[in-house]
């Protein structure tokens, strides 16, 4: 290893597959669940802050840490190794993924969770146990994916830049060292996350979103397939909600008044977040779905129940390298803690704790309206005629589509057709939109001097 890539790899932090540590202090833990896991490197001398302090490398410090992991049961063999970095000597523990899982040593079973080595329960280890011989998906290498053709280089930087990760090694050399780039190919991971078009390799990847007029489901007024990476798909998909859901004011006596959301946004964002990381992917007749309702939001999830499942408190690894490179860029929470995380969310909002539906092959989660919210709807401070939140929403309609009619704009905002009418009469009078043709068979057009 050269010093530019341990650079490199200090930058990026711990991960799924990288630990820091100073000394030899419980190492034989993280060789158990990296050996459980997809294999992974242990880096001694360097703090878990990524402040290189180096180590006194000896022979006698080589024997010991082969000793603990000889002394793991099964026994792991390890790959030692040596460097400097700034003239301070980091030793490096190269710890392969196990042929014979499970592995425990003399605390116990481990598993790498996120930047972690979580302790497993009983049941835990049973489910492993039972799930031991499938590697997950993403991990496997996409054989289709062709990495002169189809990566994005523009998606990966930005990445980097949202990760606080300085460039200094090539894109190959950087997606081996976040563990989505082995042996010269693309996991599956690295395909989701980083390919131009990762629907041309998984369309079940899309998710859906839909608008319902009526409580049932049974009248659609607005319905998008969203693609992209798993990242941009999160964000389209907020971006969908925000755009379909009321806010209500609340006037406090300051020069702004406050805006309250008919939903818990965050709350929602985690449940989406989770969604595309958790997603049983190899099923290909599925997408993920959110729903909005005229009373509620409906995110339902494809999934494989695991065996022994209990709702808040059991750990899985569905998607690791997934999880891994979200919770870099500050997207969701520590494998475990999503759901407890929705529930505070909400609480703060004073909105009702989200209902879960754990099925075999579905995971549904359900938002329910705001208190503050109806309380205030009722008292008819919602948006609607001359909320300026009504004319960024038709702005936005029209760009999406240039044809668009004051009656289908009322449909999907749910406001009357003169509130409409008067909005558009607004944009003319500011110049921010024009009309081009007559008023059959014309199209608008929003200026751009907006």
């Amino acid at each position: 290893m050269k010093e530019k890539e341990l650079k490199f790899l200090i930058s990026q932090g711990e991960g799924y597959n990288i630990e820091f540590k100073e000394n030899v202090s419980s190492i034989d833990k993280d060789i158990v669940a990296f050996a459980n896991s997809s294999g992974g490197r242990i880096f001694l001398g360097i703090s878990d802050k990524g402040e290189v302090r180096g180590i006194n490398i000896t022979n006698r410090l080589k024997s010991q840490i082969i000793d603990l992991a000889r002394n793991c049961d099964p026994t792991i063999k390890v790959n030692l190794e040596s460097l400097k970095y700034e003239g301070k000597s980091v030793l490096v523990v190269n710890v392969p993924e196990g042929e014979d899982k499970p592995y425990q040593c003399r605390h116990g079973f481990f598993l790498r969770v996120g930047s972690n080595s979580q302790k497993l329960k009983r049941d835990e280890i049973l489910n492993f146990i039972l799930e031991v011989n499938k590697r997950t998906f993403d991990t496997l290498i996409n054989r289709e994916f062709d990495f002169e053709r189809d990566f994005d280089n523009e998606k990966f930087s930005k990445y980097l830049e949202m990760a606080g990760i300085s460039p200094v090694l090539n894109a190959k050399e950087m997606l081996a060292s976040l563990g989505v780039f082995k042996n010269g190919k693309a996991t599956n991971a690295c395909v989701l996350l980083f390919a131009k078009n990762p629907q041309k390799f998984f369309p079940q990847s899309v998710y859906t979103a839909v608008v319902y007029r009526d409580k049932e489901g049974t009248e659609v007024i607005k319905r998008e397939e969203i693609s992209g990476s798993l990242f941009e798909i999160v964000r389209k998909v907020m971006d969908f909600v925000r755009f379909y859901t009321k806010v209500a004011y609340k006037f406090t006596g300051k020069p702004r008044r406050e805006e309250i959301y008919e939903y818990p946004l965050e709350a929602i964002r985690e449940a989406v977040i989770n969604s595309v990381m958790h997603k049983y992917y190899p099923e290909s007749g599925h997408n993920n779905l959110l729903a909005i309702y005229p009373d509620r939001i409906e995110i339902e999830n494809y999934w494989i129940k695991p065996k022994g499942f209990v709702l808040g408190k059991t750990k899985f690894r569905r998607n690791p390298l997934i999880v891994d490179l979200f919770l870099r860029i500050g997207l969701g929470e520590k494998i475990g803690s999503g759901i407890a995380r929705m529930q505070k969310i909400c609480k703060k909002e004073n909105a009702p704790e989200p209902e879960i539906n754990a099925l075999e092959r579905y995971f549904y989660i359900t938002f329910k309206q705001s208190s503050e919210y109806l309380r205030l709807a009722k008292k008819e401070l919602v948006f609607g005629e001359g909320s300026e939140k009504s004319s960024e929403k038709i702005l936005l309609l029209m760009k999406k589509k240039k044809t668009i009619t004051a009656r289908e704009i009322a449909s999907i905002l749910g406001i009357s057709q003169r509130a409409v009418e008067k909005h558009i009469a607004n944009l003319k009078k500011k110049k921010l939109i024009k009309r081009v043709g007559p008023d059959k068979g014309g199209y608008w057009e929003v200026l751009e001097s907006r």
